[in-house]
């Protein structure tokens, strides 16, 4: 059981999240791991539209029964808090708080939709969230929101097994990654894998010559720019995607893309175990 938890610096498109639901859906169709993504942001749609489409929410009054349950009827992070705080989780609560993907194999929490006021307390329980789902489930994705103050962050990335760093293909974004790491010691650590988003492999900023400038051992991970990939993730259709793209040839376009993103999950199974073994 393991934390594995999507980082970056907040201040430029690195493409984390989408980066996040691609690796997890992979492992979650390739791997026999029961998985959870959890969204620590205010009122997000970037992971919710890799999954479904959003549709009206009609509203329902309940007139007979006002005060029946309302922890119940909650949804996402906002009900799964409300439980923890009463000591009264199970597996089953949990489920009960997720969308489900695949049975047993993919689920999603997500973000906190209510106000801005109570988001300022929620954000202050992930930590402890975060620490619960741990004990039920093989992974736990967490897509890390600059929003969380630093206190609370840096409690998710010293619990968290493994940091996925986000940066972009520009020379600028890597110096600041190094920057970063002088004044955040757990980014020095082993613990940590550099990844590029939205990478084009047509730079002359490849992932072999990031990894040559930082003086890397090991070659940093990537996930390749991919029109069909950005289109599936605003019409909820990332599963079927990657599905779709397990059955195409060598030679096809778009494998490149498939083949990048197995290597990350894999470059991330690896650390996990090899990380495992030394503790």
């Amino acid at each position: 059981m393991s934390i594995v938890t999507f980082w970056s610096n907040g201040r430029e498109q690195t493409g984390k999240t989408l980066s996040l639901a691609a690796i997890a859906t992979y492992m979650a169709i390739e791997h026999n791991y029961k998985i959870l993504i959890i969204s620590t942001a205010y009122k997000d749609e970037v992971l919710d539209h890799c999954f479904w489409e959003e549709k009206k929410a009609k509203k329902t009054f309940n007139f007979f029964m006002p005060n029946v349950n309302n922890i119940a009827m909650e949804s996402g992070v906002s009900g799964l808090a409300r439980i923890a705080k009463s000591n009264k989780v199970s597996p089953e609560n949990i489920t009960n708080y997720t969308k489900i993907i695949f049975k047993d194999r993919l689920e999603v929490l997500q973000s906190f939709k209510g106000n801005a006021q109570e988001y300022e307390e929620i954000k202050k329980l992930y930590p402890d969230i975060i620490s619960l789902a741990n004990k039920y489930y093989d992974l736990v994705f967490v897509d890390l929101d600059k929003e969380i103050e630093e206190r609370y962050s840096d409690i998710i990335l010293e619990d968290s097994n493994l940091i996925v760093a986000n940066v972009s293909q520009r020379l600028s974004s890597v110096n600041n990654f190094i920057q970063l790491k002088e004044i955040m010691p757990v980014l020095e650590t082993n613990k940590t894998l550099l990844l590029v988003g939205r990478y084009d492999r047509f730079s002359k900023y490849t992932a072999k010559n990031i990894t040559r400038y930082l003086g890397e051992r090991n070659k940093i991970s990537t996930i390749p720019y991919n029109t069909l990939f950005f289109e599936a993730c605003e019409e909820g259709n990332l599963p079927d995607l990657l599905l779709n793209l397990k059955r195409t040839s060598a030679d096809d376009r778009n494998r490149f893309f498939l083949d990048e993103i197995k290597r990350t999950a894999e470059s991330i199974i690896y650390r996990l175990q090899d990380l495992a073994m030394k503790m």
